[in-house]
C-alpha cells in the first residue's frame, strides 16, 4: 500500500486516537481526567493480563502510553509499524498475522479511556508478533522437524518494546530483519521470481526424457527458450542443440549440484522443468532459516551445508578453503541434524570409540554369534580393561551389554587419521574417512550422522594456520607419531551445520539442491498452516 493511502486511512483513526483521553503525566490532570488515566491503566492492566511481557514493559513504564497518546510522535510510531506490515509480504511473512481489519475498527471506535486502554496493548502486541516474525522467524523449528536442533536467538520482548519506544519508529523497524547479504539476495530473487510468476512463468516444459549436443526438434526449442526465460543464456533462434545451450546447461547444471557436462540428461531435464512455484517455496524457507540464524557468525566460522556436500572455512566474509563431504544416511537414526557450536580442539591419529547405538544395533547381534566378530574392534569394560574375546556375549541383551567398542589408531580407523571436535550433546564431529571413493559420488548420504571431510588434512592446517608458523610441518610431526594426540585451538571456532536448499553462492547466483531429508517439504507445510503463501507481483 502507498504511503498516500496509507496517510487517508488512518486520518480518522488517528484523529479518534487524539479526541480520546491525553497521555500527559497524572500530576499534572485535573482530578477528573486522573480518574480517567487510572481507568486507562485499569484497561492496559486488563487487556496485557495474558502477557507478562506487555504487562511488565507497562508496570515498569508506570503505565504511560507509547502509541495512544494522539501526540506527533505516537501517531508517527502506529503509521511506522502499519507500513511496515504492509510489506511483511515480502519477507514470506504470513498476513493473516497481522490481520489489521478489527485493530483499526477499534482505533475507529475509541470513545473512552477503556478502549484507549485496550487498543494500547493490542498496538503492542501487534508489534511484538511483528517483530518476533521478521526478527527470528516464524516457526519453532524443533517442532517441524527433531532433526533441526537450532536454538533461535529469540529477543527480549519487554527490552524490545522499551528500545522500540524509545527510537525513531520506521528506522527501528529496519533494523529487524536478518542484515545478512544472503537475506538481502534471497528477498531480491523472491521478488523477481514473484515478477516471472505473474508473468506465467518459465515456458512450456521440455518434452524429452533427455537431449544432448547435436539434438534438434521441438524439444531443443523447449530446453532453449527455458533457459533464456531463466536467465542462463541470451535469446536465440537456434532449434539444434548447439555449444550455447550446451553452456547454458552446463552454468544450470552447476547451479543445481549436477555433474557439469552439459548433456540435459533425466536429472536436469527433471531439474529445469521444475516450476517457478516450488524454486519460491525453497526461498521462502530458505528465508525462514536466515531468520533462524540472525545471529553474528563470527569472522571466522565454518560453514558445512548438508545439501550441497561441502564444507567450508570462511574468513571475513570470504571462502578461504572448500572440501567435499559426506553426510549422514537418510534414516531417522542416521541423518546429519543442524546445529552450530564451537570447534574447541581437533585428536590426530584418533581412537573410534563406537557409540552405544552402533555397539547395539549393529555389533552385538553379530558377537552373540561370534565372539570373534568384529575383530577390528577393542571391547572394553568400565575401567577401561581389554575384555576377552573368549567371553560368552549371548548372554547379553541391548539393555543389559556392559561393555564399550573401541578400535585403535591406524590406517583402518573409521575417523582416519583426525578428528575436529565441537562437544555436543549430539556426538556429530567432522572427520577424516578410510572409504575415499564415496567422495566421488554426486548424493553422498552415507554416514552415521558425523560428516566426513575428502580433504581433512588440508582442512586442519587450515585450522592451524592462525597459531602455527608451519601448520603442516606442525601436523605431519604429530601424526607420524602414530599416538593420540589432541590439539586445542587457542581461538574457538564457530561451526554451522545448515541445510539450504535454496542459497547464492560466492558469484552470487542462486543454487538450488534437493531435499534429501524432505525438511524443507515440512518446513514450507507448517509455514503454509502459520499463513504464509505465493504471490504474484505485477512488472
Amino acid at each position: 500500500m502507498k504511503t498516500t493511502k496509507l496517510n487517508r486511512l488512518f486520518r480518522p483513526i488517528l484523529l479518534s486516537i487524539a479526541l480520546a483521553v491525553p497521555a500527559t503525566a497524572v500530576a499534572t490532570l485535573p482530578a477528573t481526567a486522573q480518574i480517567k488515566i487510572s481507568t486507562f491503566a485499569q484497561a492496559i492492566a486488563e487487556a496485557a493480563s495474558d502477557d507478562e511481557d506487555i504487562a511488565g514493559f507497562y508496570r515498569e513504564n508506570g503505565y504511560q502510553p507509547i502509541w495512544t497518546s494522539g501526540s506527533d510522535e505516537h501517531q508517527a510510531r502506529i503509521m511506522a509499524l502499519f507500513q511496515a506490515i504492509q510489506h511483511a509480504d515480502d519477507h514470506g511473512l504470513p498476513e493473516r498475522a497481522f490481520d489489521t481489519a478489527a485493530l483499526e475498527n477499534a482505533m475507529r471506535a475509541i470513545d473512552s479511556p477503556r478502549d484507549l486502554g485496550r487498543v494500547e496493548v493490542d498496538l503492542s502486541k501487534l508489534f511484538l508478533t511483528y517483530a518476533k516474525y521478521i526478527q527470528t522467524g516464524i516457526l519453532t523449528p524443533a517442532a517441524v522437524d527433531d532433526g533441526i536442533k537450532r536454538e533461535v536467538p529469540l529477543k527480549d520482548r519487554t527490552e524490545l518494546l522499551k528500545a522500540f519506544s524509545q527510537a525513531q519508529p520506521a528506522p527501528f523497524l529496519r533494523t529487524l530483519p536478518p542484515k545478512s547479504e544472503e537475506y538481502a539476495r534471497l528477498m531480491r530473487e523472491k521478488l523477481r521470481l514473484e515478477r516471472v510468476r505473474a508473468e506465467g512463468g518459465w515456458g512450456p516444459t521440455v518434452q524429452a526424457g533427455s537431449l544432448r549436443p547435436g539434438d534438434q526438434g521441438q524439444a531443443v526449442i523447449q530446453l532453449r527458450n527455458r533457459l533464456v526465460t531463466m536467465g542462463y543464456m541470451d535469446r536465440s533462434a537456434t532449434q539444434t542443440y548447439d555449444e550455447n545451450i550446451q553452456r547454458a546447461v552446463q552454468r544450470f547444471q552447476t547451479n543445481h549440484g549436477l555433474t557439469a557436462d552439459g548433456v540435459a540428461g533425466g536429472d536436469t531435464v527433471k531439474a529445469i522443468n521444475t516450476p517457478v512455484e516450488d524454486r519460491l517455496e525453497r526461498i521462502i524457507v530458505a528465508m525462514e532459516r536466515e531468520r533462524w540464524m540472525n545471529i553474528e557468525r563470527g569472522d571466522r566460522y565454518v560453514w558445512v551445508n548438508l545439501t550441497t556436500f561441502t564444507a567450508r572455512v570462511v574468513d571475513g566474509g570470504k571462502v578461504t578453503f572448500e572440501t567435499r563431504s559426506v553426510v549422514g544416511q537418510n534414516l531417522s537414526t542416521h541423518r546429519t541434524p543442524e546445529f552450530s557450536d564451537m570447534m574447541e580442539h581437533m585428536v590426530i591419529n584418533p581412537s573410534w570409540y563406537v557409540p552405544r547405538s552402533i555397539i547395539v544395533n549393529e555389533y552385538l547381534p553379530a558377537l552373540r554369534a561370534n565372539s570373534g566378530a568384529a575383530g577390528h574392534l577393542l571391547i572394553t569394560d568400565a575401567r577401561g580393561r581389554t575384555v576377552s574375546r573368549a567371553t560368552d556375549f549371548s548372554q547379553y541383551s541391548a539393555r543389559n551389554f556392559p561393555f564399550d567398542m573401541r578400535q585403535p589408531p591406524g590406517p583402518g580407523n573409521a575417523l582416519g587419521y583426525v578428528k575436529f571436535m565441537f562437544p555436543n550433546q549430539y556426538n556429530i564431529y567432522l572427520h577424516d574417512t578410510p572409504s575415499k571413493s564415496l567422495f566421488g559420488r554426486e548424493v553422498r548420504t552415507f554416514s552415521h550422522g558425523c560428516v566426513r571431510l575428502q580433504q581433512p588434512f588440508d582442512f586442519a592446517y587450515t585450522m592451524l594456520a592462525p597459531q602455527e608458523a608451519d601448520p603442516e610441518g606442525f601436523f605431519q610431526s604429530i601424526l607420524r607419531t602414530g599416538q593420540e594426540t589432541k590439539v586445542e585451538l587457542d581461538e574457538p571456532v564457530p561451526v554451522h551445520l545448515v541445510y539450504r536448499t535454496a542459497f547464492t553462492d560466492t558469484r552470487g547466483e542462486m543454487n538450488y539442491r534437493n531435499d534429501m531429508y524432505g525438511r524443507d517439504a515440512r518446513i514450507w507445510a507448517a509455514l503454509q498452516a502459520a499463513g504464509v503463501d505465493l504471490r504474484m507481483l505485477d512488472s
